[in-house]
């Protein structure tokens, strides 16, 4: 990124409908630009929450079709989570980090560590209850997918960012971060540059992705605002493209295990 944005602005894209699944949600996307009179420009960001992907991809998983083994059922009794629902959760993991009464920490297979597998019941509708979502099968390639498109529709194609809320270790509440990324250094590497009194930085890594998704996530909300896609305008990034895959630590690198 060259320098400090002077500024930013955030919009949130008005008249995003109902996703369904099989939907063109780069349609929706462009449509939802238009409707805001934006045109997309260099180093646009346009952050889109899970959720919606997860419907267009049909993520959708019936409780009453599921059979829960006996992992499950233990792990039910231990956190009073429906027995259906760890099921799933533990095939969408590859490991349990935590399990005690109303939380289930695991290791996503995808890397992330997070509550429930990321697994939603929230906003799906007056039968939620019986389903859930599961997150989206690759979130990079998701948000690539979309960047591309809509570089085919505009001509400049914002970067993609595929946000979630994750709570984190020793503090309260959810922030959300990049579960996906394409167009923009998800993790941007500044070592080797000076500080303000030339001490050259020696560790300094930047979660770009995730702070833009974190900014995003104050226009997206938790509940029912409906804004599940924001337009973040005001960066120029001058580092190389990486997924956000990058952001996640490796086993060997994990100091708390």
């Amino acid at each position: 990124m060259s320098g400090a944005p002077r500024s930013l602005t955030l919009t949130a894209l008005p008249g995003i409908p109902e996703v369904l699944p099989g939907c063109d949600l780069a349609g929706v996307l462009a449509d939802g630009l238009r409707a805001a009179a934006i045109a997309p420009e260099r180093g646009d960001v346009m952050v889109v929450a899970q959720k919606i992907v997860s419907k267009a991809q049909g993520r959708y998983v019936a409780l009453a079709g599921i059979s829960p083994g006996a992992r499950a059922l233990e792990l039910s009794a231990l956190t009073g989570k429906d027995a259906r629902l760890v099921e799933l959760v533990l095939r969408e993991s590859t490991e349990v980090v935590r399990a005690r009464r109303d939380v289930l920490i695991v290791r996503h297979r995808l890397g992330f560590v997070m509550a429930n597998a990321g697994i939603d019941r929230s906003n799906l509708g007056a039968d939620g209850a019986e389903r859930v979502l599961l997150l989206p099968e690759d979130p990079d390639g998701t948000a690539a997918a979309l960047h591309a498109t809509l570089a085919a529709r505009f001509a400049v194609a914002p970067a993609v960012i595929v946000s979630d809320s994750f709570g984190r270790p020793w503090r309260r509440g959810v922030v959300n971060i990049a579960l996906g990324a394409a167009g923009l250094p998800a993790l941007l590497n500044r070592r080797g540059e000076r500080d303000r009194a030339g001490r050259p930085l020696e560790v300094t890594e930047v979660a770009l992705a995730d702070a833009l998704a974190a900014a995003a996530g104050l226009l997206s909300g938790e509940a029912a605002e409906g804004q599940p896609a924001v337009l973040i305008r005001g960066l120029a990034f001058t580092a190389p493209d990486n997924p956000a895959r990058t952001l996640l630590r490796s086993l060997d690198e994990d100091l708390f295990r």
